[in-house]
C-alpha cells in the first residue's frame, strides 16, 4: 500500500499558507474579477502566492446561484456555474458589472442577461430572482465569502484583514459598493488598491526591475491601462485610463450574438443564450491557441448548430472593441509626458490579454512587444497579497504604494463654473484646500457643490455631492474666509468639509453618489475636455468676466444708494451711463468688451471712489483728536 507523507522543514508549518497566531497576522490579497476570482497570501518564506479550494483550483468562478428553497445558503463558483444552463434566472454572474451602478447605465449588460434589472435603494441597480431582490454588493460579498473560507481553512485560522483590487476607473460609488461587499462578508477590508498598481506591485518585486511601465489590464468585465514609475522601492502612478464596462465578456457576447443570429431564433431563451455564451468563451479559449475551432450547440428544435469559426473571422468581430482600449492608452501615455519607446515595458494582466488580436494590438500601439513572463490572470492578486502582508506589519521592508486620482474634483463657484482643487493624476492618498469667500453683502450661508470632471462648466461635469455651511458672519462681500477642504483617502474615497476662519464652524460630507458612472462616461468626457478645450476656455472667460460685472455693477449700484448725494447731476449721469454701458456688454458674448467696460467704468467712477474715502475718514474722526490716532 503506498502512504503519502506530509513533510516540511524543521521548525516550519507543513501547510504553505498557514501561521502562527504569534509570529504575524493572517491577512490576504483578494482579486475580485468579473469572471473568475482568486486569493492569496504571503507564506512563511515571504512569498505570494493563490491559495487553491480542495480539488486544486486557483481560480473561483464569480458566480452565485440563489435556490427558491427557504433558509438554503446561496452556491458559489464551479458548482453555481453549473446551474446557469438549467437555471438561468438564478444565476448571477459578472455582478461586478453592475456594482454601484444605476439602470440608465446597463442597457448593453441588460440586452446579454437573463437576469431581471430594477432600480433599487437610492437609484443603484438590483436584481430580482424569485420573489428576492438581491444586490450586485450582496453577489460580491457571497464570493468574498467564499475565498475567505478558502484562505481561512489553508491558514489554519481567522483572517485579520484583506486587500481587495478593483479597477482603476471605479468611481467612488463602486469603491464603497466594494468595501461594503467585504464589510458583508466579514472582512475588514485594510485597503483597496488598484488591479494595475496590485499588478505592478507584484511584478516589480518578483522580477526586481526599475523604469517607467505601462501595465495594460484586460480583464472580463473592465479595462484599465496605467503608467507607473517603479524607482528604487517607490510605485509611483503617473497617469491612468480605461473603461469600466470593456472585457472579455464583451468579446464572448459578439461570438454568442454571431451564434443566435445564424441559429435562426429572433427571441432566445435564457437557457439558449447561456449555452451560447459557454460555447463563445470556449471558443474564445480555443481561437488564443488554434488557428480554428468547431462550434457545436443543441438547438431547441431538435437539431444542431455546427460550425467551423477561425481566428481571422473571431478577431474581425471584436477588432472595434481591441481598438477601443486604444484611446485611453495614449492618452495615459499623453498625461504621463512619455512615447512608447521610452517605457521599459509593457505588461499584460487579465486573462482577455490571452486572445492574440490583443496582444498584437499592444505591440502596435507601444511600439514593442509586452511582457509575458508573468501569469495574467494570477498578478493581481500576488499584488495585493504583498500589499495585504506590508499593511498588516508583517514585513516593514516593503514597497512604497503611491496611486492617483482618475478624474479632477472641485466645486461650482459663481458663473457655474469649476474651481478644480484635485486634479486629475494627483497621487494619493491626498488633501487640498482652497480659500473661497462671499460674493454679496451680508452672506451668511454659502453652498457647496462637489463636482468631479475636466469641463470648465458645472454642466458638464458630474455632480457629486451638496451641502450648506450656515452661520457665516454677516459682512461686506469678499469678507469672509472659507476654507474649503477635499481629502482623498487611499481607497480613492472622497470628503469634503467647509470651515468658516471667524466662527469656526464647520460642515462636511463623505461623498458617496446614488450609482457610479455609466457606460463609457468617464472616457466620454475626457474626450470632451479635450475636443471642446478652446470652447470651454472661452466659455469660462466670459463667465468669469459676466460675475465680475455682476459685482462691479453691484457694488457701484449700493455705492450710489449710500453715497450719491455726493455727486452732481452732471456726475450722476457720467456714473450711470457707464454702469449702463457695461451692464450692455454683458448680454453679448464677448468677454474682451465686458473687461473692457469694467475698466472704463473703474475710470469714470475713480473720483466718486475718493470722495467716498474722504466721507469715511471724516466720518471716522469725528469727535477724535488727532492725538488719539497718533
Amino acid at each position: 500500500m503506498d502512504v503519502l507523507l506530509d513533510i516540511a522543514e524543521p521548525g516550519q508549518t507543513p501547510k504553505p499558507h498557514e501561521i502562527r497566531l504569534e509570529d504575524q497576522k493572517r491577512v490576504v490579497g483578494i482579486d475580485l474579477g468579473t469572471t473568475y476570482s482568486l486569493v492569496a497570501a504571503v507564506d512563511m518564506d515571504g512569498k505570494p502566492a493563490c491559495i487553491a479550494d480542495d480539488a486544486g483550483v486557483l481560480s473561483l468562478p464569480s458566480v452565485v446561484y440563489y435556490s427558491d428553497e427557504p433558509g438554503r445558503e446561496p452556491i458559489t463558483g464551479q458548482k453555481a456555474l453549473e446551474q446557469a444552463i438549467n437555471h438561468p434566472e438564478k444565476t448571477i454572474a459578472s455582478a461586478k458589472r453592475l456594482m454601484g451602478r444605476g439602470l440608465e447605465d446597463l442597457a448593453d449588460e441588460m440586452s446579454h442577461s437573463s437576469l431581471a434589472l430594477e432600480a433599487g435603494e437610492g437609484g443603484m441597480v438590483q436584481i430580482a430572482v424569485g420573489s428576492q431582490h438581491i444586490s450586485p454588493v450582496g453577489v460580491a460579498a457571497e464570493i468574498l465569502k467564499s475565498l475567505k473560507s478558502r484562505a481561512e481553512e489553508a491558514m489554519g485560522g481567522e483572517l485579520h484583514g484583506a486587500v481587495i483590487t478593483v479597477p482603476a476607473y471605479f468611481d467612488d460609488a463602486q469603491r464603497q459598493a466594494t468595501k461594503d461587499a467585504g464589510r458583508l462578508a466579514g472582512l475588514e477590508v485594510l485597503r483597496l488598491v488598484n488591479e494595475p498598481t496590485a499588478a505592478a506591485l507584484a511584478y516589480g518585486l518578483d522580477q526586481g526591475r526599475e523604469g517607467m511601465y505601462a501595465i495594460y489590464d484586460l480583464g472580463g468585465g473592465t479595462f484599465d491601462i496605467s503608467i507607473l514609475k517603479l524607482n528604487k522601492g517607490v510605485f509611483q502612478v503617473m497617469s491612468t485610463g480605461g473603461n469600466s464596462s470593456l472585457g472579455g465578456d464583451d468579446f464572448d457576447n459578439k461570438l454568442a450574438d454571431l451564434f443566435i443570429q445564424e441559429i435562426g431564433d429572433e427571441n432566445p431563451s435564457a437557457t439558449l443564450m447561456q449555452i451560447c455564451k459557454r460555447e463563445a468563451r470556449r471558443v474564445k479559449e480555443q481561437l488564443s491557441q488554434l488557428e480554428e475551432t468547431t462550434v457545436n450547440i443543441a438547438k431547441p428544435d431538435g437539431g444542431n448548430y455546427s460550425r467551423t469559426i477561425t481566428r481571422s473571422e473571431f478577431n474581425e468581430l471584436i477588432k472595434k472593441l481591441v481598438r477601443a482600449t486604444g484611446l485611453p492608452c495614449r492618452r495615459a501615455m499623453k498625461d504621463a509626458g512619455l512615447s512608447g519607446d521610452k517605457l521599459q515595458g509593457v505588461v499584460l494582466v487579465g486573462g482577455s490579454t490571452r486572445v492574440p488580436a490583443v496582444r498584437d494590438f499592444v505591440a502596435e500601439i507601444f511600439k514593442q512587444e509586452p511582457l509575458v513572463d508573468v501569469d495574467p490572470d494570477q498578478v493581481v492578486a500576488l499584488g495585493a497579497a504583498h500589499q495585504a502582508d506590508l499593511l498588516s506589519g508583517n514585513r516593514r521592508d516593503g514597497m512604497l504604494l503611491l496611486d492617483v486620482t482618475p478624474l479632477s474634483l472641485g466645486i461650482e463657484t459663481m458663473g457655474e463654473l469649476v474651481e478644480k482643487i484635485v486634479p486629475r493624476n494627483s497621487p494619493i492618498p491626498t488633501a487640498r484646500a482652497q480659500e473661497f469667500t462671499t460674493f454679496k453683502d451680508g452672506q451668511t450661508a454659502m453652498a457647496i457643490h462637489v463636482v468631479q470632471g475636466e469641463r470648465e462648466l458645472v454642466s458638464e461635469c458630474r455632480s457629486l455631492a451638496r451641502f450648506e455651511l450656515r452661520g457665516i458672519p454677516a459682512m461686506t462681500a469678499g469678507a469672509a474666509r472659507i476654507r474649503v477642504t477635499f481629502q482623498v483617502d487611499a481607497d480613492g474615497l472622497l470628503t469634503v468639509s467647509a470651515h468658516e476662519e471667524t466662527t469656526q464652524i464647520a460642515q462636511s460630507v463623505m461623498v458617496k453618489p446614488a450609482y457610479g458612472l455609466s457606460d463609457g462616461e468617464i472616457e466620454t468626457m475626457l474626450r470632451d475636455a479635450i475636443a471642446h478645450g478652446a470652447d470651454d476656455m472661452l466659455a469660462r472667460a466670459f463667465n468669469e468676466a459676466k460675475v465680475d460685472a455682476d459685482r462691479v455693477l453691484a457694488a457701484s449700484g449700493a455705492a450710489l444708494k449710500h453715497d450719491g448725494d455726493l455727486l452732481s447731476e452732471q456726475e450722476l449721469k457720467k456714473v450711470k451711463a457707464a454702469m449702463l454701458k457695461l451692464w450692455e456688454t454683458t448680454q453679448g458674448k464677448d468677454h474682451e468688451a465686458i473687461n473692457q467696460a469694467i475698466r472704463d467704468l473703474d475710470r469714470d467712477t475713480t473720483f466718486f471712489a475718493q470722495r467716498r474715502m474722504d466721507r469715511g475718514v471724516q466720518s471716522s474722526m469725528t469727535g477724535h483728536s488727532v492725538d488719539e490716532f497718533s
